[in-house]
Order: structure tokens, then C-alpha cells, then sequence
């Protein structure tokens, strides 16, 4: 019934818009992994023996997988070849992708493609429109997860909704971690923070001193942000200290009730702390308009020197890019401090595969589960096509030097003057372990180090579902709570003020209704 609705209103497209305001060789196998558990005496049951090998499979994926400037042609033959099926890639630009997926998805069941790639509020909101397969027993009785090799199985369960699996995150959602110029802490006579009054103190020093050492106090921030709050989920992740254990979304306790976290108590703590750092002029004064790049900009010209900023490739890209514009590029990435805890690990993108699909068992099993196969497909997904994407052979890349038989990416076919770190698989966040892999050796000491310090030391963010209050309501619930935010830090409204703003323009209806609405369901 719902999916009749979504398809004849065209909710899709409503729903995208609303849930998007509410918030990356080997010996050739003779197959890719199968879809089902294996026997103790190594056969597959009789469920494997059932599953009908597509002939071919229709997806649509965002920017994350090679585009056609990248060569994607070379990697649909080569995955073509390595599977003996047909492939259609339809393929969106990045920037108006669900743009697409809405008017897909609203187009009628016969133009929906077999398996499509989501984020976490899209994956929540199709999932609850019955417009995706459950593939919860396709995953229980895989070889996959029977193989042992799966490390995230908690990022798995953690995906689940009502209990079921409709998309699966074939990595970690990853996060952000807190890097300090360790230059500037040495200039102001500072050990790394492991405290918020030890976080505070820093930004003052940072602030009222001269950690650049240009000779001229006080002309440099602690800290700079792309927003006083995130536009997606899980929000609060460019500025851990200051939030600290609160939320400004929907949470469910362990008590299995939800809450709006923008209500308690702690989130009114947290608006305190960002409106005192930011009139004491610790916090960059344009960081409620500042983009991710005017933040990676502001770093490397050394206007501030406490970074939030995600783990594992970025800390080279940090690094690397502080050298180029002549700055000290030595980093700490933080544990999270005292008052955090642990760091918010975001909700990973996930496979799904439509409702619509003729053989959803086959494209789970010859698609999905075979991109963690740990062979010549992980191999594709990860790095790309063989002398395309990657060599082996003795060349030299960017004035890199490469012996015969070492392992190395090629120049980029889309920006010129820099190598692939990675296609769509960033095997640094990959569900499972991966002991042939290829490309280890080509990961930087420092990217490994801050990936390993995040992922010993993050919680991951909910999925929160989606309910028929949610989707008309939460999106402007989301502008109003923003704009309270930026009143309170920015202009230095009152916290009390803010909220009684909050219940005059509805934001107190709004949430009750969406929190009713999430707990009644809960108790379905």
C-alpha cells in the first residue's frame, strides 16, 4: 500500500526533499562470493543452488564509484568480464544526484534500476515507503558473513531498521577527528588537550598569543568549522568538544524511547559553551558561512590551528597540503577529550536493491556480496582498473619512482597532477579484513594512524526512520532549530530566549509530533 502511494503522489521526491533538510592485484577467483552460508563439509546449501545468476544488472551510483572522466568504461568491461554479466551504470551528476533518485523513484516501478546506492536519511525514508528489498536473509545465510572475515558487523547490524536489513554499507561511515598544529602547541608552551578546560585553554592560547610565530599576537583563531551545525547526520561532528554529549536530532535511548536531543538540557549546555568560545573570539567569526574548503584553506594558511576534520586519507591531504603552501605540517589527531567520550562515526552509505528488481538473491549475491569477495573484484571496486587506475610496472608518476612488481595508482585522468587514493572503496574503511590487499603498502603512516585512532574510539550515529510526521514536519523543524543555533552562538540571543523563539514558531509542536510518531512506531 505505501508503495502504490509513494509511486501514484510522487512522495519520493517530497520525501528527498524533506529527509534531506533533516540532515567517500590479486589471483583472479573463479567467482565472486555467493549468497550462501557454506556447510561444514564445504558445500553450498541448497539456497546458494537456487540463486539465478542475472544476465544483467541496471545501477545507479553518485560520484563515489569511476566516472566516466576517470574512465568508467574501463571498469564496467573489466567488471563485465570478471562476472560474465551485463552492467548499466546510470550515473548522475554528484551534485543533483538525488535530485535524480527522487524523480526516479517517482517515476513508476519500470524505470527504477535493480540496486542504487543511498545515504542514511534517503536509505531510512525509501526503506519506510516499502520502495527497497529486504535483504535481511540474504545476508544471514551468505558466505560473507559466514567467511569470518567481516570486521564491521556491528556497522551492519547498526543499519538495521525495525529489525531488518535494506541496504547494506559495504564500509564504515567514518568520521571526524580533531588535528592540532603541533607547532603552534610547542610556540604557545601547550601538551595536547585531554580535558575541555584543557581544549578552551588552547583556543585562547591560539587566539591571544602567537602560535604562528609571525611575531604578531592575537591574529590567528583556535578554531574554525564548516557550520556552527552539520546539514546532515550525524550534525554535530565539525565540533565534537563544544557539543560534547549531546545531539540536536532524534535519538533512542537504551530505554528504547525516542527524544528530540535539541530539547534536553545538555543541548542547551552545549549552545552556552559555543556562544561564550565564540564572543571570546576562539572560533572563527565566518565559520557559520565557511564551506569545507574556506575551513581547508583557512588551515593551510595557518589563520587557525585546531581542525575537526575526517580520518584517514585527510590527515595526508592535511599534511600534504600544509607542506605545499610552506606551512609545518606536523599534526596531532586527538583522542576525544574527557567530555566527548568517543567520536560520532557517521552513518555509512548503503547498497539497496529496489523493490522493483526481477532477482534481488542475484544481485545481492553477484553485485553486493562480491565487492568484499577479497580478489580481483575488491581489487576493482577499491583501486580500479589494472593500467588504467593501477600498476604494477616500473614507472614514474609524478616524479615518484616505481620499481617492477610494486603497486602504485596512476595519475589521475580528472585532476591532473595528483595519483588515486582510491575508487569507491576506501580499503582503510572496509567492512571486512582484507589480507591480500594490494594497496597497503601505499597507505600513508599518518592516514592509518588517524583512521585507527578513530575507529578504536567512535560510537556510530542512529539510523532514525522514517515516519509520514517526520517527512512533513522535519524539514522546516530543521531550518528553525539552525536558526536558533546561529541566534544564539552568532548574535548572542539568550539560550532562554531562544527557546521561547522555539515554542512560539512551532518548533516545540513539530518535534513532539515527529517524537510520538517515532515511539508509536517503535511499539509496533
Amino acid at each position: 500500500m505505501r508503495l502504490k502511494k509513494l509511486v501514484a503522489s510522487g512522495m519520493a521526491v517530497t520525501m528527498a526533499m524533506s529527509v534531506v533538510l533533516s540532515g567517500c592485484s590479486s589471483k583472479k577467483t573463479e567467482a565472486p562470493s555467493g549468497g550462501a552460508a557454506s556447510t561444514e563439509a564445504g558445500e553450498t546449501t541448497a539456497a546458494a543452488e537456487e540463486i539465478k545468476k542475472p544476465e544483467k544488472i541496471t545501477i545507479m551510483v553518485d560520484g563515489t564509484v569511476t566516472t566516466q572522466q576517470n574512465n568508467r568504461d574501463a571498469f564496467e568491461k573489466k567488471w563485465e568480464e570478471l562476472t560474465g554479466i551485463e552492467l548499466e551504470i546510470i550515473q548522475p551528476d554528484h551534485k543533483a544526484y538525488y535530485d535524480v533518485v527522487g524523480q526516479t523513484f517517482a517515476s513508476g516501478t519500470d524505470n527504477w534500476p535493480d540496486a542504487i546506492i543511498l545515504g542514511s536519511t534517503y536509505y531510512a525514508g525509501y526503506a519506510g515507503e516499502g520502495a527497497l528489498w529486504d535483504m535481511t536473509e540474504a545476508w544471514n545465510d551468505s558466505e560473507l558473513k559466514a567467511s569470518g572475515r567481516v570486521t564491521g558487523e556491528d556497522v551492519v547490524e547498526n543499519m538495521k531498521i525495525d529489525g531488518k536489513l535494506y541496504g547494506f554499507p559495504v564500509t564504515r561511515g567514518n568520521g571526524c577527528v580533531t588535528y592540532v598544529k603541533k607547532k603552534w602547541l610547542d610556540n604557545v608552551g601547550l601538551e595536547a588537550p585531554t580535558t575541555y578546560d584543557e581544549y578552551l585553554n588552547m583556543l585562547k592560547a591560539f587566539k591571544e598569543g602567537d602560535p604562528d610565530g609571525n611575531g604578531v599576537n592575537g591574529d590567528t583563531y583556535g578554531v574554525s568549522a564548516a557550520g556552527i551545525i552539520g546539514e546532515e547526520s550525524p550534525f554535530i561532528n565539525y565540533l565534537p568538544e563544544f557539543y560534547q554529549d549531546s545531539y540536536s536530532s532524534f535519538i533512542k535511548g537504551d530505554d528504547g524511547v525516542w527524544s528530540d536531543g535539541f530539547t534536553k538540557d545538555n543541548f542547551k549546555e552545549a549552545l552556552k559553551r559555543l556562544q561564550d568560545a565564540y564572543a571570546a573570539g576562539y572560533i572563527d567569526k565566518e565559520t557559520l558561512t565557511n564551506t569545507t574548503n574556506d575551513c581547508r584553506n583557512k588551515f593551510y594558511e595557518d589563520k587557525f590551528g585546531v581542525f575537526t576534520y575526517w580520518a584517514g586519507t585527510w590527515a595526508s591531504n592535511l599534511k600534504n597540503n600544509l607542506e605545499s603552501n610552506g606551512r609545518d605540517s606536523e599534526l596531532i589527531a586527538l583522542k576525544p577529550i574527557a567530555e566527548v567520550g568517543t567520536y560520532l562515526e557517521r552513518t555509512p552509505p548503503v547498497w539497496a536493491i529496489t523493490a522493483s528488481c526481477e532477482n534481488p538473491e542475484g544481485v545481492y549475491k553477484y553485485l553486493i556480496e562480491s565487492m568484499l569477495d577479497g580478489g580481483d573484484m575488491q581489487t576493482l571496486w577499491s583501486y580500479g582498473v589494472e593500467d588504467v587506475h593501477w600498476s604494477t610496472k616500473a614507472e614514474t608518476i609524478l616524479e615518484n619512482d616505481y620499481t617492477e612488481g610494486q603497486f602504485h595508482t596512476k595519475e589521475s585522468l580528472e585532476r591532473p597532477g595528483t595519483q588515486y587514493t582510491k575508487q569507491h572503496l576506501d580499503s582503510m574503511l572496509a567492512v571486512v579484513g582484507w589480507d591480500n590487499n594490494p594497496g597497503k603498502d601505499t597507505i600513508a603512516p599518518e592516514a592509518m594512524a588517524a583512521q585507527e585512532l578513530f575507529n578504536e574510539s567512535c560510537r556510530q550515529a542512529q539510523v532514525v526512520p522514517s515516519t509520514e510526521e517526520m517527512a512533513t514536519y522535519n524539514g522546516d523543524l530543521t531550518t528553525l532549530k539552525n536558526s536558533i543555533i546561529a541566534d544564539v552562538v552568532v548574535q548572542g540571543l539568550s539560550v532562554d530566549e531562544a527557546y521561547k523563539r522555539f515554542e512560539s514558531d512551532g518548533g516545540v509542536k513539530w518535534s513532539q509530533m515527529i517524537v510520538d510518531s517515532l515511539n508509536a512506531q517503535e511499539a509496533k
